[in-house]
């Protein structure tokens, strides 16, 4: 077969991608960007135009927006958008998309299906109980904080905080539960996360660790020491889990957090079938371990390498320096790499101060690094990481010094 003649193929090809949110959307943009010229599809269950996540926990909850719809031209790319369509299972032997309005053919398939929260057991469909993932629920929400409810959070991770200080600023009374000693527990260690905790109090809200929900009741939330908290509305944020129930009997290889087992190639175990975004794991040669990456510029970087490996002219490898960031209580927080419990952990600051750093290094070589209010380390940390440059532990610690020049 002639390269002229595997060019038509690969140009005259149908790809088809499942969710409309930001890696979706990005996969779709990305092929265009990088010259298919087959046919694009855009599946998204929400009836939406496709929308920005970020903002629903701030302008949009706060009444300052009425939406984050991406500004993208589909029609003017050939990105052909089915919204409303939910995908409901995979066929890779047939190669096609089966959704609750029939069947989707495709050559190539893009799961972007992202991930969804996590519930409180026991409080299905009791009134006052929401969630904060989606555009309905920002908006359900909204006047919630309008009316100045007092408001129980469960769960003091990255969104708990970011709806407290949405509500705090609303003037809403706001108490925060949470199961763990501390705020962030599932993703900072304790010496790290244990400044944080008080942010709370300074914006006004209560922070309550160690307590667990027993039950929600009309008007209150009910803790397992018996103690009744006063809650007008209770949000959950416990965590979020990737949206693959759907692939159940497609025969693609799932991990241990029910994640598409993506390859280096962010290629699945079905031929023809890409993952990308929170839905997906990527082996990671950087780190040496796999990486589930539940952030927005994970959903913004992986879409280039699937579009290139479509496409199939420079197959390209996925091996990102993770990034995230947070406003919360008035504070920017970033957060570049990836920490393992045993490396060494250096200060740049006082942790009770406005802005200060935690840096971690392995093998003399920084790994990670999360930045209050320090927006030039966050910048430097990710180019000292990307080029693995060695360190010098006590420079490092020096917040005076430009954190580029503790090279060792």
């Amino acid at each position: 077969m002639s390269e002229q003649t595997q060019a038509q193929e690969r140009t005259a090809r149908r790809v088809v991608v499942v969710g409309a949110g930001m890696a979706g959307v990005q996969t779709a943009v990305a092929l265009r960007e990088q010259g298919f010229t087959g046919s694009v599809t855009l599946i998204g269950a929400e009836p939406h135009q496709p929308y920005d996540r970020p903002p629903l926990s701030k302008a949009v909850l706060l009444g300052k927006s009425e939406g984050s719809a991406f500004d993208v031209d589909f029609e003017g790319l050939g990105i052909e958008l089915q919204l409303g369509r939910e995908a409901l299972a995979v066929r890779p032997g047939d190669h096609e998309l089966d959704t609750d309005s029939g069947p989707v053919p495709y050559d190539v398939l893009v799961l972007a299906t992202g991930a969804e929260p996590i519930r409180l057991p026991g409080t299905e469909g009791v009134p006052g109980v929401h969630l904060l993932r989606t555009l309905d629920d920002a908006e359900r929400l909204r006047p919630v904080l309008a009316q100045q409810h007092d408001i129980v959070v469960v769960g003091a991770g990255w969104i708990g905080a970011e709806f407290a200080t949405a509500a705090r600023e609303a003037g809403c009374a706001v108490t925060v539960v949470e199961a763990a000693d501390r705020p962030l527990a599932g993703a900072l260690p304790a010496e790290v996360a244990a400044p944080m905790a008080a942010w709370y109090a300074d914006s006004g809200a209560t922070l309550r660790t160690h307590a667990r929900v027993e039950r929600v009741e009309p008007g209150a939330v009910i803790l397992d020491d018996g103690s009744r908290v006063p809650a007008g509305a209770v949000v959950v944020g416990i965590g979020a889990r990737p949206a693959t129930a759907w692939l159940a009997g497609s025969g693609i290889t799932l991990g241990a957090h029910r994640e598409v087992l993506a390859d280096a190639h962010l290629r699945t175990s079905a031929p023809d079938v890409f993952a990308v975004g929170d839905c997906a794991s990527f082996p990671s040669g950087r780190y040496e371990g796999r990486l589930l990456v539940h952030h927005w510029d994970n959903a913004l970087q992986g879409p280039r390498t699937v579009a290139a490996n479509i496409i199939g002219e420079a197959p390209a490898a996925y091996d990102p320096v993770p990034y995230f960031w947070s406003e919360q209580f008035g504070r920017f927080v970033q957060y570049v790499g990836h920490h393992a419990p045993a490396d060494t952990t250096v200060w740049r600051g006082d942790p009770t101060g406005a802005a200060w750093t935690v840096c971690w290094l392995r093998e003399g070589r920084l790994v990670a690094l999360l930045a209050v209010g320090r927006p030039r380390d966050l910048a430097q940390g990710r180019k000292v990481i990307e080029a693995g440059i060695p360190m010098d532990p006590e420079l490092l610690a020096d917040p005076a010094r430009p954190l580029k020049a503790a090279a060792a």
